[in-house]
């Protein structure tokens, strides 16, 4: 099966406001499970439009089924001056984790960020509990830099975050 990324739609939108309200999915991610309406997504959605010099927001889909959103993944806080970007990845649907979705999507990403946006650095937080994700991110050449020591509250409890980063020469050096 082969995948490839296209800029995020509204149209998307329902498939992501159900994952957004998934306390399965959001237990893995940095952000707190909250219940959010639609119109709350759909303002989400109108300001990443008005703000798009600054971010790049993709839908990974199958390439025979380019509707079919399978997960996102985006580059946030582009910085031109420092040539730098913070990276966030989701898989939405459990039942594509784990077949190789993740490792396309950000080696696809960190490509577009280096090679066509001439960044040099992206970088990413990431919950300690979430191995996988700490796995797939040191697959693709990032560096674990440091920890953000319980900056999170996730079911009851603070978790530790882990900061790695990936530079432009690293990631040439791996393709």
């Amino acid at each position: 099966m082969s995948f490839k990324l296209r800029e995020l739609e509204r149209v998307d939108l329902t498939t992501i406001n159900a994952w957004r309200n998934d306390p399965g999915l959001i237990e893995w991610l940095g952000a707190p499970f909250r219940y959010i309406n639609f119109e709350v997504d759909s303002n989400w959605y109108a300001r990443y439009l008005s703000k798009r010099e600054n971010q790049v927001r993709c839908a990974i889909v199958r390439s025979d089924a380019p509707l079919e959103i399978l997960g996102l993944v985006s580059l946030v806080s582009v910085d031109h001056t420092n040539r730098s970007a913070e990276l966030h990845i989701m898989i939405g649907d459990k039942r594509n984790r784990g077949r190789g979705l993740g490792t396309f999507a950000v080696r696809s990403i960190l490509r577009h960020a280096f090679y066509n946006m001439n960044l040099r650095r992206v970088e990413l937080t990431v919950l300690e509990t979430n191995e996988a994700a700490r796995r797939l991110y040191e697959k693709c050449g990032f560096v674990r830099e440091g920890v953000k020591r319980e900056a999170k509250y996730k079911n009851g409890k603070y978790v530790n975050m882990w900061q790695y980063g990936i530079l432009k020469s690293e990631f040439a050096a791996n393709e």
